[in-house]
């Protein structure tokens, strides 16, 4: 996984989101931990999309097998990422509450993140003249 993300990097559907710093595989059952975070912690209000989808097969063999008869079964999936993917987006909240459900969603993970918003990139946009 070299390189930073070309894709899935800016923010699309809501005003606040969850980037990713660093590469990783990050398995269906770590995102849905940090879906269920963030939901639980804005309650009803507000909405949450997830832009990372686990679709690669990670196979594991049998322990103890001997050598040869093909490829192992599929054990779980994974979501490759690079740094710069937005994971999660939420919108229809105010900042704080985005922020606080955003850090439970991120201890959730197994990498170092950061809270991105709509305004603080238009900002670093400005900024540098883009």
């Amino acid at each position: 996984m070299k390189g930073i993300s070309s894709r899935g990097n800016h923010i699309c559907f809501g005003r606040y989101a969850l980037q990713a710093l660093e590469p990783a595989w990050i398995t269906s059952r770590q995102i849905e931990a940090g879906r269920r975070a963030m939901s639980r912690n804005v309650r009803r209000g507000g909405q949450i999309w997830v832009r990372i989808f686990p679709d690669k097969p990670v196979t594991v063999r049998p322990t103890e097998t001997r050598m040869g008869s093909g490829k192992g079964f599929p054990e779980y999936w994974v979501a490759v990422v690079k740094p710069g993917k937005i994971l999660y987006e939420m919108g229809g909240v105010p900042e704080n509450i985005a922020r606080k459900a955003i850090s439970i969603a991120s201890s959730k993970m197994p990498i170092r993140t950061q809270f991105s918003s709509f305004r603080i990139i238009k900002e670093n946009q400005r900024k540098l003249g883009l």
